[in-house]
């Protein structure tokens, strides 16, 4: 067994192929996983039962996997308290360009060629979807 934050051999082999700019997007369980991404997409379901596997939690074991340099999460409506948001400003690393869009256009982004993975998952709340943008890492930083 190997030792690493993640496990799962089908999304450590998604990871392996995001390069800099590709998209990933972390979709609550709401997200229509199929039909709002690319069709090149590869969907990893993580989305075993209600509240199980939290968006979060995700993001977290992938930033020992990736740096993100942008972060779009969906708009919510004005009178919605979106409570994730920041959940995701604090985990994301300082620095991170954290941006919202309103959902038609984040559909579209969710579709383009540039998202190549797409993680389903538990996450109950509403408004939690986030499309992050792979980063570079920079010689000398290590892994």
């Amino acid at each position: 067994m190997i030792k690493s934050a993640i496990l799962h051999p089908h999304l450590l082999s998604a990871l392996a192929k995001c390069g800099h700019k590709t998209q990933i997007l972390i979709a609550d369980s709401n997200y229509s996983f199929v039909t709002n991404s690319s069709p090149g997409a590869i969907i990893v379901y993580l989305n075993f039962a209600p509240g199980m596997i939290e968006s979060t939690f995700i993001l977290e074991k992938l930033l020992s996997y990736i740096n993100v340099e942008e972060a779009v999460l969906m708009s919510s409506p004005d009178d919605f308290n979106n409570t994730i948001e920041q959940e995701y400003q604090n985990i994301l690393p300082p620095g991170t360009v954290f941006s919202w869009s309103e959902r038609e256009d984040f559909y579209a982004q969710a579709k383009s060629s540039d998202t190549l993975l797409v993680i389903a998952t538990g996450e109950t709340r509403r408004y939690a979807n986030i499309l992050l943008t792979v980063g570079v890492v920079r010689a000398g930083s290590g892994l």
